[in-house]
């Protein structure tokens, strides 16, 4: 078995990506276009998967949240405000010897295509993606493409507050993609330019910040491990005030144990009034809350919890793989949570002949309104087996000739291999009670 830490690991996954249909280079046949990546038949279906979870335990199941869907495009103004024209910046250096340019704290001093060490001095580079809006060019036709989902929710928070009837604290939660104009990315679907964020801004009353921050905090490295990242592959990491960005009172990342080693899975900032004074001076309206219980206005303080989808997709595409042994063969097997993985539950009949084909299309029908399901006749059962074990399907459904005498049906569990014999009036129970233990 690959572990953690080794280069072996990433190169497995990578390829088992590639080869089973979760992730392939974007316009391969092109030659491709560097950093970026299209999600296949199995990884649309896990990246959905990732994405409802998260949605489910921060807005479906709480009352304090609500969801929003805010424009990608956004006038200068938006990014004056927020600071991201001026400070969303990276050190930028060309390498003297073969040209190629670096973000300086990346690289040690050291060229990574040649080993030279000499480098130009280092100058800001602006991370935003610049565009026109409309057929005019000018800067009253400037847009730009938004770095983060951040500002949407900032920009919405008036609109949001009176037609929702909140009252802080509260948050707005929203999924969405996201721009930067990366200078170097790196380690497959880790660091991309185009990527897809899971935020969420929580809106408090000033003197509950901090309660706030440590709930938050706690609340998000839970969700990981009740995901079924092992907790020896995740930690906290605070950052240290001289590390901190400029809107922030306090930051803390949940880190993730990669190949390469610890590395950021998702930051929880206090973000303090930044946002809502900024844009509040900027756009002359008023971003703030009345409390009637006090007679007070005040701005709200901001606790961000800031994830990656595709990044959080990786972290347990990684986290699940294993190796194990299956009577003297290899088995790879994606040991994925039942609501992550691809497919909850495949249908597999013992052989193509006709009459087997009408009773497992009666099963796949019987539990395709509940779960994603995998239909698969070639080559041999212990072959399908095998398929599904290396995409992390939990469950095989197996109908056999047996089954069209006594109406019954073989359930096998991904992770023992174990199998258990239930009558198809009980299947949807059995599968159910399966997957939800």
């Amino acid at each position: 078995m690959a572990t953690p830490e080794s280069d072996e690991l990433l190169d497995k996954v990578t390829n088992l990506a590639k080869r089973r249909g979760f992730i392939f280079p974007s316009a391969e046949i092109y030659g491709g276009f560097r950093s970026t990546y299209d999600y296949g038949p199995l990884g649309v279906n896990m990246l959905r998967n990732v994405k409802q979870a998260w949605w489910t335990a921060m807005v479906q199941m709480r009352d304090d949240v609500v969801g929003l869907d805010a424009a990608i495009l956004g006038p200068p103004a938006v990014w004056a405000a927020s600071g991201h024209l001026e400070t969303f910046t990276d050190p930028l250096v060309d390498c003297k010897k073969c040209r190629e340019r670096w973000r300086e704290d990346k690289i040690d001093g050291v060229c990574p295509n040649c080993g030279s060490t000499e480098f130009t001095e280092a100058r800001a580079f602006n991370l935003m993606f610049k565009t026109q809006a409309g057929p005019v060019e000018g800067e009253g036709a400037t847009a730009y493409l938004r770095p983060e989902t951040a500002q949407g929710m900032f920009t919405n928070f008036a609109n949001v507050l009176s037609t929702t009837r909140r009252k802080p604290p509260f948050g707005i939660a929203q999924i969405g993609k996201s721009f930067r104009n990366e200078i170097t990315p790196q380690n497959f679907v880790f660091r991309t330019r185009e990527f897809e964020q899971m935020e969420m801004e929580f809106f408090v009353p000033p003197a509950e910040a901090d309660a706030w921050y440590r709930y938050w905090i706690d609340t998000r490295y839970a969700w990981y491990r009740g995901l079924g990242i092992p907790e020896d592959r995740l930690r906290l990491h605070e950052h240290a005030k001289e590390d901190l960005s400029h809107y922030s009172r306090g930051t803390t990342d949940v880190e993730f144990l990669y190949p390469w080693g610890w590395d950021e899975l998702e930051g929880i900032a206090n973000r303090g009034d930044y946002d809502l004074t900024q844009h509040s001076n900027a756009s002359g309206v008023r971003l703030e809350y009345f409390d009637q219980s006090t007679n007070e206005h005040y701005i709200p303080y901001v606790i961000e919890p800031a994830a990656g989808a595709t990044r959080a997709m990786m972290a347990f595409l990684l986290a699940a793989y294993d190796e194990d042994v299956i009577e003297g063969d290899t088995r790879v097997v994606l040991r994925l949570d039942p609501r992550l993985a691809p497919y909850q539950v495949a249908v597999l009949p013992l052989s193509k002949k006709p009459e087997l084909d009408v009773l497992s299309r009666e099963v796949l029908a019987l539990l395709r309104p509940s779960y994603m399901c995998d239909y698969d006749v070639t080559q041999s059962i212990g072959r399908r087996y095998r398929r599904q074990d290396e995409v992390g399907t939990p469950l095989c459904v197996t109908v056999d000739f047996d089954s069209l005498e006594d109406r019954a049906v073989t359930i096998r569990d991904r992770d023992t291999t174990a199998q258990e014999r239930v009558p198809l009036d009980g299947l949807l129970d059995a599968v159910r009670a399966r997957l939800t233990r």
